[in-house]
């Protein structure tokens, strides 16, 4: 499948009979930005695909053209797991029968932890295979189960469908990625915890983002917004509340920022930037990460989804300058897939500024840490494969980059 985003466009468009002119208008952009869309050698920013999907009626998996069957999948055959994690989630309250009984919770819980510690890495090759027969154990423990031990593995349960819902999304199952947001709620709403709840709703809020229902997702991350604070009525919010909190300000910052709101996401960004000083540091709660890094790391992708890619990169110049560095860098550790996406923002950035070796070296780095998540990401492959069509300096590093990615030539 081609990672060309710009052809996918120009074949639609032709389906539905549009013209260059007619789909910029409904997406709301220049005829010459819709032009360079078109050829390649532009990569659009995340709000624009969503933007211009909707103008030409299709998905944008379509434009992406996810799910991606090419050399990537040859190479590492995550997508075989699709089918069974179908029908374990189909099954999901009502599994099927299990050949041994279950294990013991705790040792349930030990995996489900490895499986999150894979998903925050963007490790999906070997987390994938753990995910089917781990989630129908613990279906088969919580529904056994009664008091406390019932409500802990619903707990863990909902970790797994999270784990679910992130792989299927990366692949461009999206299908499945949205059954998996429910399933978390259906076990969030059975765990006996407020805050595991929240972050169930979170990720509708997520996935409302992703599709374009900027009113609908708004709407709601406020009001979990509102329902984290009044967990703490005199305002004491425990460190796992703030994280909370400081994530879904994150994603209301760049709810906005794609709204073309780029005020509000400023505001939002504050507010999250105020959590993250009372967090006093970068921390993991309930699968979010959370804290200064990563609201540093919001901010840049804010101003890239406004379309000010300029100001992104000057703003990692003014944070490197407090290191004694030409540009921020990320501390370490750092969970693998925040880290990558950040360096895979960056290098669109870069490319949309004219700096073609710049946007490289950051998708290079978005692939050191976290390979898995860089090869399935649309925007790493969108971007390659301008690099690879108009940076000829580079020669044969970039096309053998673009042939690791599987985009074909």
């Amino acid at each position: 499948m081609s990672a060309d985003v710009g052809g996918q466009i120009r074949t639609i468009r032709k389906i539905r009979k549009m013209t260059v002119r007619q789909l910029a208008e409904a997406a709301a952009i220049s005829v010459s930005l819709m032009e360079k869309i078109e050829s390649g050698s532009r990569v659009p920013q995340s709000a624009l695909v969503v933007a211009l999907a909707r103008a030409l009626r299709v998905g944008t998996d379509r434009l992406y053209g996810q799910p991606y069957m090419n050399g990537a999948e040859a190479d590492d055959g995550v997508q075989g797991v699709i089918p069974d994690l179908r029908r374990v989630l189909l099954t999901y309250d009502s599994p099927d029968d299990l050949v041994t009984a279950p294990r013991p919770l705790d040792a349930l819980v030990a995996e489900t932890r490895q499986v999150a510690r894979m998903r925050q890495d963007g490790q999906y090759v070997p987390m994938g295979p753990l995910l089917p027969g781990l989630l129908m154990e613990l279906t088969h423990r919580a529904l056994s189960s009664s008091g406390p031990e019932r409500q802990r593995a619903f707990w863990w349960l909902a970790t797994g469908y999270r784990a679910t819902n992130s792989l299927a999304h990366k692949l461009g199952y999206h299908d499945l990625s949205l059954t998996a947001v429910e399933r978390v709620h259906w076990a969030a709403d059975r765990s006996g915890d407020p805050l595991m709840q929240t972050s169930a709703a979170y990720l509708k809020g997520g996935a409302m983002l992703r599709m374009g229902a900027y009113t609908s997702a708004r709407r709601l991350l406020e009001g979990l917004a509102d329902a984290v604070e009044r967990l703490a009525p005199e305002g004491a919010l425990s460190d796992e509340a703030l994280a909370v909190q400081g994530a879904i300000l994150l994603k209301l910052a760049i709810l906005e920022a794609r709204d073309r709101r780029p005020e509000r996401a400023h505001d939002r960004l504050s507010e999250a930037h105020a959590c993250a000083d009372l967090l006093g540091a970068d921390s993991v709660h309930y699968e979010m990460s959370f804290g200064p890094t990563n609201v540093r790391i919001h901010w840049v992708a804010a101003l890239i989804d406004s379309g000010d890619a300029d100001q992104a990169l000057a703003r990692l110049g003014e944070w490197g300058a407090s290191q004694g560095r030409a540009e921020w860098e990320l501390p370490v550790p750092l969970a693998g897939e925040r880290a990558s996406h950040h360096h895979i923002d960056v290098a669109a950035a870069r490319l949309a500024t004219g700096d073609a070796r710049g946007a490289f070296g950051s998708l290079q780095a978005a692939r050191r840490i976290a390979p898995n998540h860089a090869r399935n990401h649309p925007t790493l492959r969108a971007t390659a494969a301008t690099l690879a069509r108009v940076d000829r300096t580079s020669g044969e590093e970039v096309a053998a980059f673009a042939r690791w990615a599987g985009i074909t030539r």
